[in-house]
């Protein structure tokens, strides 16, 4: 059965661990409203990294909101995830969407996520 949990053990922490995504990203997956960078991690599952700025969303209630969102997706499909660090991103504001449409949208970037990552260890061997 999975866990369904969301330990230390599945989270960016430190800001060098941000860093490092953001500086040598092994691929980069777009989506209209979201970005997700990914980076080979030394885990043995994936974490998530989250960089929601005031400056896309100024309210703290959207901010967190969106967050909340994105952490539970990420615990339903972390199972199915490779090990990557994955750190996502605003490209754009989110007033628009409903919480559903968002759902949508973060579940379409993990299947890239995992569908990129099996393409470059393919092309490796």
């Amino acid at each position: 059965m999975t866990k369904y949990c969301y330990p230390k053990a599945k989270r960016l922490l430190k800001p060098a661990e941000f860093k490092s995504v953001f500086n040598q990203p092994l691929f980069k997956v777009h989506q209209t409203h979201f970005m997700a960078f990914a980076y080979d991690a030394d885990q043995d599952q994936a974490r998530l990294g989250m960089a929601i700025t005031k400056k896309r969303i100024p309210t703290a209630v959207a901010r967190n909101t969106i967050k909340r969102i994105l952490r539970e997706q990420f615990r339903h499909k972390h199972s199915g995830l490779p090990a990557l660090d994955i750190v996502f991103i605003l490209k754009k504001t989110t007033k628009e969407l409903s919480n559903d449409q968002m759902r949508e949208e973060i579940d379409d970037l993990l299947v890239k996520i995992t569908a990129k990552r099996r393409r470059i260890l393919a092309t490796s061997n």
